[in-house]
């Protein structure tokens, strides 16, 4: 079996009456203004991209791009207007409704901005209650709802209402009742964005320690270009429904595509994001090296102060300690104050 787990082809999502007619006449072509006229909004427009196996793929960009409608139909929450797309090698336009309800429940983990929380059940009630729905007995819903609650640093909490709880515990709930059911693909909508800042960067932290810890399949919607750059493996950048660049935050960082990806990037401290792989160059001449080795994998900002200290080229090197390139301080500058001369 391919590796790919969601596949998307040619994916339209289009609101308005004549919006087949309109998307069928244009070949595909479709320009927002001019469907505009017409009465009809552009959602998604033309969405082609594929999502590997344990990667995280955030979509983000400003409101009404299209990132949440295009989760939306990924899900099957919202139904393409046009478009194939795939669910581990599945058709997903295909399914029966029943066929869905089960791919949904089985395979599928869903949190959204709003907790959606109820009020009259226990943390730990909230958690069991989607295993409850799947059909499982109640004395075997609890026990493996207490090991979400341990997951996501509830314990103690546990029977404890929503009203009890915090903004940020309340988001712990959805994501440990989320999780409840296994499933490979998760589906986050703006699932930080009404945290206040302090709590957000915890759940941040409890996000990537989650995704460390279980390798899921994750597509995270977020219009904050700080936290898509601090959780994806790739970012999809959206307007207008248009993935203008889709990308990891390196290369969206170092190469935007166009004039609209840039405005996103150009604040960004490259120090802050950037590895040292993405400004290592080949080895010219190992012998005239210095004899500090920094690993690829680091973020420039946690060496470079190091690395300027060096009057000769440093060794970059892989896991297995093998030296792979070399970086040279005066590339350091360059990407830590020549891009912020340039921005300015």
């Amino acid at each position: 079996m391919s590796d790919k787990v969601i596949k998307c082809e040619g994916v339209y999502k289009i609101f308005g009456a004549n919006a087949k007619k309109m998307l069928q006449d244009v070949s595909g072509n479709v320009d927002a203004k001019t469907f505009q006229d017409a009465g009809c909004i552009v959602g998604v427009n033309n969405a082609s991209f594929e999502v590997s196996k344990g990667e995280m793929l955030v979509v983000m960009g400003l409101s009404g791009s299209g990132k949440s409608t295009l989760l939306r139909c990924i899900s099957r929450l919202t139904d393409a207007t046009a478009g194939k797309i795939y669910i581990e090698g599945q058709d997903l336009l295909s399914l029966k409704d029943k066929e869905l309800i089960e791919l949904r429940r089985n395979k599928m983990g869903m949190v959204f901005q709003s907790f959606a929380l109820l009020p009259h059940k226990t943390v730990l009630e909230n958690i069991a209650f989607p295993l409850q729905i799947k059909g499982m007995e109640t004395e075997e819903s609890i026990p493996k709802a207490m090991e979400m609650v341990k997951l996501v640093g509830l314990e103690g909490r546990e029977n404890y209402f929503p009203r009890e709880l915090s903004g940020g515990q309340q988001q712990r709930v959805g994501i440990a009742r989320s999780l409840a059911v296994e499933p490979d693909i998760w589906f986050l909508d703006e699932p930080f964005s009404a945290l206040d800042p302090l709590i957000r960067k915890e759940m941040q932290d409890e996000f990537l320690r989650l995704q460390s810890a279980l390798k899921k399949t994750i597509m995270f919607v977020t219009h904050d270009f700080d936290e898509a750059l601090r959780l994806a493996d790739r970012i999809a950048i959206m307007k207008d429904g248009i993935i203008e660049q889709l990308d990891t935050p390196a290369n969206i960082v170092l190469n935007p595509a166009t004039e609209y990806v840039k405005k996103f990037t150009q604040e960004v401290p490259r120090e802050k994001v950037l590895k040292i792989e993405s400004v290592m160059e080949p080895v010219s001449d190992s012998k005239n090296l210095s004899n500090l080795k920094v690993s690829k994998d680091v973020i420039i900002e946690t060496v470079a102060e190091k690395i300027l200290s060096q009057e000769k080229p440093v060794a970059v090197i892989d896991s297995n300690k093998k030296i792979i390139g070399i970086v040279k301080p005066s590339k350091i500058i360059h990407t830590v104050f020549g891009e912020r001369k340039e921005n300015s």
